[in-house]
């Protein structure tokens, strides 16, 4: 039985599949594979790649953070923000990574959280991309959100 995914920010539902294989997130522990029948689970999320594994098709997902929660083969990924490596804008990431680079460079100690915290998304966005553009970009047309 495959397993149900959903994956929600506070703007938009991205996702709702009910054909998944694997998802594999980045968990605060670590990265975690979820398969079905996976033991019921809630772990909180950092800013990584979620790859969405279902026959021979991966489709990659940025999610900046939130929660995962595994119940009955459904998957629900709360984000802060998230977006499909297809949404990414590969020259507004690269300039993200620059501000956040430049900013940690002149940052006081009290910025420096901030401005690492911001550097790393900025980099797990353009790994999303990377993967992407190594497989060709397959996966579906996200352009609109599954209902």
């Amino acid at each position: 039985m495959p397993l149900t995914l959903e994956i929600i920010t506070g703007e938009r539902r991205l996702l709702r599949q009910e054909d998944v294989d694997e998802v594999v997130a980045p968990g605060s522990l670590g990265e975690l594979g979820i398969l079905p029948n996976h033991a019921p689970l809630i772990t909180s999320l950092v800013p990584g790649e979620l790859r969405v594994k279902t026959g021979n098709d991966v489709e990659e997902f940025f999610v900046s953070g939130g929660f995962l929660e595994v119940h009955s083969d459904e998957v629900t990924v709360l984000a802060d923000a998230a977006e499909h490596g297809s949404e990414i804008d590969a020259a507004r990431a690269e300039e993200a990574r620059q501000r956040a680079v430049e900013r940690l460079e002149q940052a006081s100690d009290a910025d420096r959280a901030r401005a690492q915290a911001a550097l790393s998304r900025s980099l797990q966005r353009l790994r999303v991309l990377e993967h992407r553009r190594r497989r060709g970009g397959g996966g579906r047309d996200m352009s609109r959100p599954t209902a």
